[in-house]
C-alpha cells in the first residue's frame, strides 16, 4: 500500500515511518510540507494519490490549549476535517490519531472503545471534534493513545516524561510526581506496529485504543523508570491540587481495547514497553 504519514517527524510519525517502510510505500510530510488547517495546502495529498493517510498533526500543549482554543481547533478539529474530506475524495482512508483526553476521568477501570467519551478541557473537546470530523470518511480509523514516549521525543514539549526523569535524577534533583492521576502509557514503536496490524489486517472501520496493556499512576511510571535505570533520586509524590494547571485533567483514564483482541491483536505491558525504549535510547544495555 502507498501510505501518507502526516507528521513525520513527531515521536509517532517518526516510527509510523520505521514501522510501515517494511512492506509498504510510506511518503512523510513533516509541517513544512503541509499546513492541515489550510485546505488548499492539504491538496498535496492528492499528488501522492496515497491509499491510506496517517493523520498524527496536534497542538497538545494541555495548558496552552486553555489560552489558545482558536488554534487548538483549528489543528486538532478543522485540519482533521481537511483531510478527512481530502481522503475521502480521493477514495483513500484515513487514520486520525486521538486522546485519552476524550474522556472525563470519572470511571474507575479502563475506558474501552464502548464509553462515551465526555472531555474536560479544551485539548479534548478540541480532538473528540477530530474524531467526528474524521467519521465524514467512512474509511476511517480513529486511534487512540496516551501519555507518549518515543525515541523521537516530542517536538513540541522538547523530550518526554521519560527523558525529563532521567535528565532531573542525573542532575541530582529533587523530583515530584502526582500519584493520583492514572493513564496508560503508550511506547510509540508499539503504537506503531499496533497500527500497522489494524491497517494490514484490514479491520473494521471504527475506533481502536492502542495504548500499551495496564495503567499507572505518574508516581508509579517514575518509580518504574528508576527502577529500571538503577537510579535513585529523591522521589516524592504529590496530589494533582498541590499544582497549578490552567487545564483540568481527567482523574483516571486509563485505556483498554476490547476490539483488537478480538482480532487477535495483543499490546505489551507498559513495563515491558518501557523497559524496550531505555535500551532502543541507550540508557540500560539489553538483558540488564
Amino acid at each position: 500500500m502507498k501510505i501518507v504519514v502526516i507528521g513525520s517527524t513527531g515521536q509517532l510519525g517518526t516510527d509510523l515511518i520505521k514501522i510501515l517502510e517494511n512492506g509498504h510505500e510510506v511518503i512523510g510530510l513533516a509541517h513544512k510540507d503541509i499546513e492541515i488547517t489550510d485546505y488548499d495546502s492539504c491538496l498535496i495529498l492528492k499528488q501522492h494519490q496515497p491509499d491510506i493517510i496517517i493523520n498524527t498533526a496536534a497542538f497538545h500543549k494541555t495548558d496552552q490549549c486553555e489560552e489558545e482554543p482558536l488554534k487548538t481547533f483549528n489543528l486538532n478539529a478543522i485540519g482533521a476535517r481537511n483531510v478527512a474530506m481530502i481522503s475521502r475524495e480521493m477514495g483513500a482512508s484515513v487514520v486520525f490519531i486521538s486522546t485519552d483526553y476524550v474522556f472525563d476521568g470519572s470511571k474507575s477501570e479502563p475506558y474501552t472503545e464502548d464509553d462515551i467519551p465526555f472531555p474536560i478541557n479544551t485539548y479534548g473537546i478540541s480532538k473528540l471534534a477530530g474524531e467526528h470530523f474524521t467519521r465524514q470518511n467512512p474509511k476511517h480509523y480513529i486511534i487512540r493513545i496516551a501519555s507518549v514516549f518515543g525515541a523521537a521525543g516530542a517536538s513540541g514539549k522538547g523530550g518526554n516524561f521519560v527523558e525529563t526523569m532521567i535528565t532531573k535524577a542525573k542532575k541530582g534533583e529533587s523530583i515530584t510526581v502526582v500519584d493520583d492521576m492514572w493513564m496508560s502509557p503508550t511506547y510509540t514503536k508499539d503504537a506503531a506496529l499496533t497500527l500497522k496490524g489494524i491497517i494490514e489486517s484490514k479491520l473494521p472501520s471504527g475506533t481502536y485504543h492502542a495504548t500499551n496493556s495496564g495503567y499507572c499512576s505518574w508516581y508509579q511510571f517514575a518509580e518504574g523508570i528508576f527502577q529500571i535505570t538503577g537510579l535513585n533520586p529523591d522521589l516524592t509524590p504529590i496530589k494533582t491540587g498541590q499544582l497549578s494547571m490552567k487545564a483540568k485533567r481527567p482523574r483516571f483514564s486509563a485505556l483498554s481495547s476490547i476490539k483488537l483482541s478480538r482480532y487477535g491483536i495483543e499490546t505489551r505491558d507498559w513495563k515491558d514497553a518501557l523497559r524496550a525504549y531505555l535500551i532502543e535510547k541507550g540508557h540500560i544495555q539489553r538483558g540488564s
